[in-house]
């Protein structure tokens, strides 16, 4: 049998606007196509609407900035406000140079400008900027114990983001909240092919599902924030209690500091 999965972006997802309920209209816009949420399923979901909906958007013209922020601000060449914000987020600033402000979030993340945005927002009225949800692994948690109350299905939920990695071009969707995924698979001891014995291989399952779904999604007008992935082993997929934060590596593992 040949091992085959589908990835499928679910449409007329509307404009999320602070308070919305997600599950709610995730189940309405799937019926909507007539399908429904199967058991297997894992539920891809842009960080932006979760962080919309959560009310994570901030006017800037309530940031007042500090000292080191404009420094840093005149060091990258950014709006001050903006720096504070990501100082605000960040735990540790690592490297800066013109246009680029690398920073290590407070939930453990290393990227660029701790994820905060001011794309797919409205400006209408005000500028404004969008930060991650403060908590993407409980977010996960609570979309897919509604998801799974309304619908029976068992499945998983993937909230994704786009990062940077070093020594490669361009971004890819990386997994920044999990709930029911296997997050990442332990192969050290298995073997190989060949009766090898395996030496260092930890598979990353969440950012494999959540680069996959972002292939999808896009990262301009698309307008596909919410992307199905179907048809992958359970057995391998699924699994409960494990969460993103498992993916950031151990400050005393980090050759790079």
């Amino acid at each position: 049998m040949t091992a085959q999965y589908s990835v499928f972006g679910v449409p007329n997802i509307p404009m999320i606007e602070h308070g919305d309920s997600i599950s709610d209209i995730i189940i309405a816009a799937v019926s909507a196509t007539d399908q429904s949420l199967r058991s297997g399923d894992v539920v891809c979901l842009a960080q932006k609407i979760v962080s919309k909906a959560e009310g994570q958007t901030v006017s800037l013209a309530t940031v007042s900035p500090s000292a080191e922020a404009q420094t840093l601000a005149t060091a990258t060449n950014k709006d001050p406000r903006m720096v504070q914000l990501i100082l605000d987020e960040s735990t540790e600033v690592l490297r800066h140079k013109p246009n680029v402000l690398i920073v290590r979030h407070k939930l453990g993340i290393v990227g660029a400008h701790a994820g905060i945005d001011q794309s797919n927002i409205d400006h209408q009225d005000e500028e404004r900027a969008l930060l991650l949800p403060a908590d993407p692994d409980a977010s996960a948690a609570r979309l897919r114990d509604e998801l799974r109350e309304q619908t029976g299905a068992d499945l998983g939920v993937v909230i994704t983001d786009s990062h940077n990695r070093p020594w490669r071009m361009g971004t890819i969707g990386c997994a920044i909240g999990c709930a029911g995924i296997r997050v990442l698979d332990n192969k050290v001891g298995g073997t190989d092919i060949y009766g090898r014995t395996l030496q260092a291989t930890l598979i990353n399952r969440a950012d494999a599902i959540a680069s996959a779904a972002t292939l999808v999604m896009g990262e301009t007008t698309e307008k596909l924030p919410v992307v199905i992935v179907r048809g992958l082993n359970s057995a391998q997929t699924l699994a409960d209690g494990e969460t993103a934060a498992l993916i950031n590596r151990p400050l005393d593992e980090d050759l790079f500091r």
